[in-house]
Parts: structure tokens; sequence; C-alpha cells
């Protein structure tokens, strides 16, 4: 199936204690069915010092499914669902449903 939320994307998050907020999506893990937007689903971590990294406590962006996620229509930043155009020249586009507008392209 077509992807229809790729990397460099504007998401509005649908479900969970970020619901409402919106960001781009910067990792698609496809094969774990998640996503990871920047500056939501936030995350402390410990970090042990290394050559390289300082230690503490760090926050970092955690996978979320895409099912929670959704675009952000183009022309009025809502969620949308995406759709797919075959153009004349045979290229095939994603459409946001909400307002017909190509979501790329």
């Amino acid at each position: 199936m077509a992807a229809k939320i790729k990397k460099g994307d504007k998401v509005v998050v649908l479900a969970g204690r970020d619901k409402g907020r919106s960001g781009e999506v910067f990792e698609v893990l496809p094969k774990e069915g998640t996503a990871r937007v920047r500056g939501v689903n936030l995350v402390k971590r410990h970090q042990r010092q290394s050559a390289n990294q300082e230690g503490g406590i760090i926050s970092k962006e955690a996978p979320i499914d895409l099912s929670n996620i959704a675009i952000a229509d183009p022309k009025d930043g809502k969620p949308t669902r995406v759709g797919f155009l075959v153009q004349a020249d045979g290229t095939k586009v994603r459409v946001a449903k909400r307002s017909g507008e190509k979501i790329d392209g």
C-alpha cells in the first residue's frame, strides 16, 4: 500500500496525551506502523555519560502509532484523510480529502 504519511509531513495528533498538537514527521517506521513527530510525545530518558555525549535526563520523541496521527490539510491545518490521484502524465500524488488540495507537488 502507498505511504499516506511520509517524512517531512505536517501532522496533527488525534489521540493520546498530545491530542490536538501538531508537528513535523522526522522518522517513519512502516514495519512497526509508527512515526516520530518533532516536539510531540516527549519522554524522559536517563542517558549515561559517554566520550561524545553528556549524561543526565534527556527528553526525546517516542514513536506514535500511525492510526493516532493525521495529515494537516494544506489549506486550513485541520486533520484530513489522504487520497491518491493519478495525473495525466501518470504520476501519483497525495490529495487531502477535506479540501481536495494536493499535498505533495
